[in-house]
C-alpha cells in the first residue's frame, strides 16, 4: 500500500524530473549500483541519475538537495529488496570503509530509502551506527510514521532547512 501511495503522491513528479535529466544530459535516467540488504543479500538500487562523467549535473545537484533522487528506489520496495523506513543500504566498499563488517545485527532489517540516520545525514560512522540499531531494536509505526514525515518535508524544503528546524543534536551528542 505504501508504494502505490507513494507513486501516487510522486508520479507526476518523477515524470517531470525524468524529462528535465533527459533534457539536461540525454543520458539515462537511472543510476543502478549493487548494494548490500537483509541478510547481506545484494540486490541493485535505483536512483535518478545526478552525475555525469564524476561530476554533479545540474538537476542533480537539486535533487541530491532535496532527496528526491530517492524516489526511484520505491521500485526496490516494489520488488522486496528494501522498505520505505530502514539502515541505508550499504555498497560493499562502504561496509569496508565503515568497518562494519561484524556487525551482523544490522543485516537483520530490510534498508530503508529513508531512516534515522539518513534524516539526520552528517552525524557520522559511530552515530550512523547507533541510529540504525536503535530503528532495529525498537522500529514502531510511529517511529516510521515520524521518519517518513520529516522525510517528506526535507524532499519540499531540503535537507539542511528542516535539519536545523528539527534542531538535529551533531555527531558528539549522539555518539
Amino acid at each position: 500500500i505504501c508504494v502505490f501511495a507513494g507513486i501516487f503522491v510522486f508520479g507526476w513528479l518523477c515524470v517531470l524530473i525524468s524529462m528535465v535529466i533527459f533534457l539536461d544530459e540525454r543520458k539515462g535516467l537511472f543510476f543502478r549500483q549493487k548494494r548490500i540488504g537483509q541478510n547481506r543479500q545484494e540486490f541493485e538500487v535505483f536512483k535518478f541519475r545526478t552525475m555525469t562523467d564524476g561530476r554533479v549535473t545540474r538537476a542533480g545537484y537539486w535533487l541530491r538537495k532535496s532527496g528526491l533522487d530517492e524516489v526511484p528506489q520505491l521500485i526496490n520496495v516494489f520488488l522486496g529488496d528494501m522498505s520505505i523506513v530502514g539502515p541505508r543500504p550499504l555498497t560493499l566498499a562502504d561496509i569496508v570503509r565503515l568497518e562494519w563488517t561484524h556487525e551482523d545485527w544490522r543485516w537483520l532489517a530490510k534498508p530503508g530509502i529513508t531512516g534515522l540516520a539518513q534524516i539526520r545525514s552528517g552525524a557520522g560512522k559511530a552515530a550512523s551506527l547507533k541510529l540504525d540499531r536503535d530503528y532495529i531494536e525498537g522500529s514502531a509505526f510511529i517511529v516510521d510514521a515520524e521518519v517518513v514525515g520529516i522525510t517528506f518535508l526535507m524532499n519540499v524544503f531540503g535537507k539542511q532547512r528542516v535539519q536545523r528546524v528539527f534542531n538535529f543534536p551533531n555527531r558528539r551528542s549522539i555518539s
